[in-house]
């Protein structure tokens, strides 16, 4: 036995990632009913990943900030532009595509039991209420945005403090840390329940007549991670920008693809970003960060699900409203996270730039949510992958910059 565990845990965690999905897939497909039992890893999977991750966010970022030495660099400027660009090409492209390929929709019933929000105004005002957020309540919901701006206020207050203080600080930061690896090591279990649970409770029968929708919006997701993230992180690199964009979607990308979830992804994302050899005081920062704003999956969710209603109800749109609908949809998707029910739920603020009343609008939120174990599962591989990317991008341009060899293919 013991031999066996050694042999395994010399092979790469994205190999044994690959054999729980196969294994998930074969149960699922041959022997669903006696197989049950294997939901219960994904779950504790995920739940690990959710309970871990409000700590680490605080004390990383609190360690990162009150260690931080003045004239350090950490690319935040940078990374917050790539975010945001990001996000907004991810959108403009999902109205492009949605002109060249229409689709329309047969309108389900109306959403029960949900409320969209009323505007930007309001969706502007959540966010702002969770940065303001009791630091013990933004723990215990997960409002990364609270707990961020809490360990930024700490961090900066701790800055003059007794180097023991700061070193307590670390130690709890090494200790969280370590305990994430722990629960990283389970990926592969993990990985096999959620698919497993996937396959037997969803099924793709369901999908099937929604196929032109997905195939537009999945086209668009793939198109911005294979094409549009590439050239960015070319244009800030100068280097091929493929085995670094391929490393983050297989290490971080296929994790998020099953848990859904950008904030369950964030101690995924803090360990590959340990393994490129990242800066930490940036890493530490702008991984939850972009677990919050970066959205370009959400950017590509609403603009897409928008066109489709404005194909099906024949509304003419010229090209300045198109353009206006891109912006709207990059900042609802930086919002995304502070609005409950995600992307979806944003999309009749998207809908009101056209006169689409809200009954009709959440008829559309009702075909999402019918499509939403793809649609969540490849717009959450992509926003937290692309945070990974965009911070390595930007760090290894200051290497660039400095002279310093960047060798991708051997880190990648």
């Amino acid at each position: 036995m013991k031999e066996m565990l050694r042999k395994w845990n010399q092979i790469s965690l994205v190999k044994q990632i690959i054999v729980g999905l196969i294994i998930g897939i074969i149960l699922a497909v041959t022997i669903p009913d006696s197989a049950k039992p294997v939901v219960i890893f994904g779950t504790l999977f995920v739940g690990a990943l959710k309970a871990v991750a409000p700590i680490l966010v605080l004390f990383l970022v609190m360690s990162a900030i009150a260690q931080h030495k003045q004239g350090n660099k950490t690319n935040m400027k940078t990374i917050v532009v790539l975010y945001l660009l990001g996000t907004f090409l991810a959108g403009f492209i999902a109205v492009i595509a949605s002109f060249m390929f229409p689709v329309g929709l047969t309108l389900t019933k109306g959403v029960e039991g949900v409320t969209a929000p009323g505007g930007v105004v309001e969706v502007l005002k959540t966010l702002l209420l969770n940065v303001v957020d009791n630091p013990v309540k933004a723990i215990f919901n997960a409002n990364y945005i609270g707990i961020l701006a809490w360990a930024v206020v700490l961090g900066f207050t701790l800055k003059n403090a007794a180097e023991s203080t700061k070193t307590l600080i670390t130690n709890f930061s090494d200790a969280v840390s370590k305990i994430v690896t722990w629960v990283i090591k389970f990926a592969p279990l993990g990985i096999m329940g959620l698919v497993f649970e996937s396959i037997t409770a969803n099924g793709l029968e369901s999908l099937l007549s929604y196929g032109k929708l997905l195939a537009v919006l999945i086209g668009c997701m793939l198109f911005v991670a294979l094409v549009v993230n590439p050239i960015i992180v070319y244009v800030v690199m100068r280097q091929n920008p493929f085995p670094l964009t391929l490393k983050c979607l297989r290490e971080s990308g296929i994790t998020a693809f099953f848990t859904r979830s950008s904030a369950s992804n964030i101690p995924v994302n803090m360990k590959l970003c340990e393994k490129l050899g990242l800066n930490k005081d940036a890493y530490s920062v702008s991984i939850p960060l972009g677990a919050t704003v970066n959205m370009a999956g959400a950017a590509v969710t609403i603009s897409v699900l928008t066109l489709a209603a404005v194909h099906t109800l024949g509304i003419e749109v010229d090209i300045p409203t198109a353009f206006i609908l891109s912006v709207l949809s990059a900042i609802c998707a930086c919002g995304a996270s502070g609005v409950a029910g995600g992307s979806l739920l944003l999309i009749p603020l998207a809908c009101s730039l056209f006169g689409i009343p809200d009954d009709v609008a959440m008829q559309v939120v009702g075909v999402g949510f019918i499509i939403g174990v793809l649609q969540d599962s490849f717009e959450t591989a992509l926003n937290s992958s692309t945070d990974v990317l965009f911070t390595a991008a930007a760090e290894y341009r200051e290497w660039r910059k400095q002279g310093k060899e960047i060798s991708i293919n051997k880190v990648a």
